[in-house]
This record gives structure tokens, sequence and C-alpha cells, in this order.
């Protein structure tokens, strides 16, 4: 029998990952890539009597390969919190799957393991844009002020590193971040210790630092449009630069276009809740798009899309008067 862990290379995705294997031990297969790389279980090839444990990627657009790992004979374990659809009915399929907008995928894993190893959800609701979320476990679990501090600054440092178009654009490999934490029971020591955490705080600074001197490029009441400029340190900051927006401007909803290597963008959407579509609803119109309520995003946006998309997001999110 073969174990295998297809993670979103986020800090959701690996503190998931990281929760269940000081659990799990035992050697397993990692299958991982870049935040947008949701496509994983198409490079998931097990077989009858395999055990596949999939984390943070969207089971709707993930379905045919799905399916097949069950066709295969394999067994398959879910946690989400992302847009599902219809969820296959089959022996050998548990879901853990949740799309409400106060959860994220490692509070789902933290359920399950009935809090075992909860600071490392704590890092993960804080890298996945659900800080009072996490101040509230983290309050909870007993952390102090300045510890809760270097779980919110490690989380969104895992979270920064996964975005990029492709693994090089990164400062750390994702998978090589998870065997880095692995030994790791605290994620309070792994900051302390990790040589690769060292990095990223290094790098994530100097790409804030540029991202946070731009200026929106469109704005209208209610919605705040912002276009990167072509560099990779603009696909780094994407993420992290759409959360701090979302926080400041909490009565916006907010659209990032970060240009991509390879030609047209990689959008990040933020909406506030309780307006009438939600953020995954509104990504789901174009056909690389997805994610949940409040946070999604579009993986590809053709350049001819452009204003097309600019003019539908203000029509969803301008707030009249």
């Amino acid at each position: 029998m073969t174990r295998f862990y297809a993670f979103n290379g986020d800090a959701d995705g690996l503190c998931a990952l990281q929760q269940l294997r000081l659990v799990e031990t035992g050697d397993a297969r990692l299958v991982t890539g870049v935040k947008r790389d949701i496509a994983l279980l198409e490079r998931v090839d097990a077989a009858a009597g395999d055990e596949v444990t999939v984390l943070d990627i969207s089971l709707d657009r993930n379905r045919a390969a799905l399916l097949r790992l069950l066709g295969s004979g394999a067994s398959v374990r879910y946690f989400d919190h992302h847009y599902a659809g219809a969820l296959p009915v089959h022996p050998r399929f548990e879901p853990h799957i949740e799309e409400t907008g106060d959860v994220c995928t490692s509070v789902l894993v933290d359920r399950y393991l009935d809090g075992r190893h909860r600071a490392w959800a704590i890092v993960a609701a804080f890298g996945d844009g659900l800080p009072n979320v996490a101040k509230a476990m983290a309050n909870s679990a007993g952390f102090d002020a300045p510890a809760t501090a270097t779980l919110e600054t490690l989380g969104i440092g895992l979270n920064y590193n996964a975005y990029g178009d492709s693994i090089s654009d990164l400062h750390v490999d994702p998978a090589e971040l998870a065997r880095e934490m692995r030994p790791f029971e605290d994620p309070l020591d792994f900051a302390r210790r990790s040589p690769a955490y060292a990095r990223l705080a290094s790098g994530y600074d100097e790409d804030l630092r540029k991202a946070r001197a731009l200026v929106p490029t469109r704005q209208v009441p209610g919605a705040t449009t912002l276009v990167l400029p072509n560099e990779p340190w603009a696909r780094r900051a994407i993420g992290v630069l759409a959360n701090e927006l979302n926080q400041a401007r909490p009565d916006n909803a907010i659209a990032i276009l970060s240009p991509r290597a390879r030609g047209g963008f990689v959008v990040s959407v933020r909406v506030p809740a309780g307006r009438s579509v939600s953020a995954d609803a509104f990504c789901r119109e174009f056909e690389t798009g997805g994610g949940r309520k409040l946070a999604a995003g579009i993986d590809v946006l053709q350049d001819a899309d452009v204003d097309s998309f600019v003019e539908r997001f203000e029509a969803r999110y301008r707030v009249r008067p």
C-alpha cells in the first residue's frame, strides 16, 4: 500500500499536511505545487489498496481525477473548504468539506484530529486570511500576544511563498517546506530554527515593501481594482496584498490582476461578507475561476478579457448611493 498526500502549496495546505503527518507516521508520496496549481489529482497515480489524502484543492476542479482514482480501487480522504459541487457517493470516498467563510482546510483537519496539533491550524488560519478565527483559536489555546504574533507572521509567510507562475518564482519549493516542517510539533520552534523560514522572512519584507507602494488602478464606490507589474516579486506578493487591502477596505470588493510570465493574468478577488454575489460565484463565471465565498480567483484571464472582467467586476460590486 502506498500513501499519497496531494496538498495545496500554500499555508493552509502545508499546515493541514503537517497536522496529519505528525499523527500518521511512515513514508508517503507528496504531490504539490504553486497555489494556483489546483489540478493536483491528475498527477496522482494510485492503484487498488492505495490511500490518497487531498488537502485544500477544489473537488469540483479535480472531479474527473477523483473518480478515476476511486475507479482504480484507491481510497480517497478529502479535506477542503472551496466550492465542491455535488459530492460523489462511494464506499472508498471520505469527504470532510465545508464551504462556510469562517473555516479553512487546516481548521477542518484540526477538528478531525480533536485539536492534537492546533498551533499549526492557527498558523494556517492566519495565512489564509482568517485573522479573527486565528486569534480566537490562539486565545483559547493559551498563546500570549508575542507567540500569537509569531504564529501570524509564520502563516502569512508560508502563504505568501506559494504565489507564482511556477516553482522558480517561489523562494522555497512547497515540497521542501513540507520536509523542513515535518519534524516540528511546535510551529514556534520551526519559526526560530528553520533556514527555509529565514529565507521567506527576508524575501517577504522586500517584496511587500514594493507592493505596498502601489496605488489602485481603478476605484469606484465598493470596488477596487489593482493591476500589478510583470515581475516575480509582484506574483509572489499578490495574495498577501489582496488580504491587506481587504482588511484596510473591508467594505470594498478587491480585484488584483497579476501578469503571467506566459501571457494573460492571474486574478485574486476578495469580497465582503453579505454581498449578493460571492467571490467564488463571480470567479466561476470565468473558465478557470473558483475559490470560496469571500476569497477566490481566476487562474488564467486572457489579455483580451481584462476590460470585460473589470466591467463585470464593477457591475457586480459597485455600491450605488
